[in-house]
């Protein structure tokens, strides 16, 4: 199936690795331009190579924080100027750390707020219009099953994430005329660097290995086993392709089968 994203420009914000390098890996193999923003630069330059051997066009690299506002309207910038515009938006960052509801603090509100709403939405706000001109654009949040089904561990994910879900969906809403699609890409288990950090908590407070939480982790979904990185991506790719041109403001899950809900 042709995706149609030939020669489509994309900015993966956190692209080396993990569930943006997952996008950026199925992106590439479609032969799209590539920026990806991070803060590790060797590990960018790193994935930069692979994504390149994988099919993409081109690939820039961005040393940016989306803790600071500033540096999102830099990396807007940079991409628009690097790669002619910016087509494709996948919103991405670091997850808060582990906590139950009680135990939530408000400094850790304020500072995720910036991480996981306000930065994400100063960064599409940028971009939008130009999107909005060409009557194409494709805007990618990497969520969490957990703005659906809250996850006990996670407090600060679920309460923040479902800021920005309610802002995407108004936003849509808006901007589906023009052609410019907007959804949550949202992940179950999927076997990254925050999977193995909440297993380790939970493994520390059931006395396990790290190996045997995420075994029994694997079992509570009906697939019976955690996702891999590769298992996540393409949808991705579909949803920023001509093929998703008709599916917006809606959260797409990628979670075999792990949230039970009908809607």
């Amino acid at each position: 199936m042709d995706l149609g994203l030939k020669g489509k420009r994309a900015l993966v914000m956190g692209g080396a690795k993990g569930l943006g390098r997952s996008i950026a890996d199925a992106l590439a193999a479609e032969g799209a331009v590539l920026t990806i923003s991070g803060r590790d630069a060797a590990a960018m330059e790193k994935a930069a190579g692979e994504l390149k051997a994988l099919g993409a066009q081109g690939v820039v690299t961005v040393v940016a924080d989306v803790s600071s506002g500033e540096q999102m309207d830099m990396l807007a910038d940079t991409a628009t100027k690097a790669m002619g515009g910016v087509d494709i938006l996948v919103l991405n960052h670091g997850g808060p750390p582990v906590c139950t509801a009680s135990d939530m603090k408000e400094e850790d509100l304020v500072k995720w707020f910036q991480n996981i709403v306000v930065s994400p939405i100063r960064i599409t706000m940028r971009l939008m219009p130009a999107m909005r001109a060409q009557k194409y654009g494709r805007v990618i949040v990497v969520g969490s099953s957990g703005m659906q089904h809250p996850i006990p561990t996670l407090a600060l994910s679920n309460t923040l994430r479902a800021s920005i879900w309610a802002w995407l969906k108004t936003l849509s809403a808006e901007v589906a005329a023009d052609g410019v699609t907007m959804n949550i890409l949202a992940p179950g288990s999927i076997l990254t660097d925050r999977i193995t950090q909440t297993a380790t908590v939970r493994a520390q407070k059931a006395g396990v290995s790290v190996e045997e939480e995420v075994a029994r982790a694997g079992k509570e979904v009906p697939a019976g086993r955690i996702g891999q990185p590769g298992e996540y991506g393409p949808m991705g790719a579909f949803l920023a392709g001509t093929t998703g041109a008709y599916i917006t403001g809606t959260m797409v899950r990628v979670d075999g089968g792990r949230v039970r809900s009908m809607l």
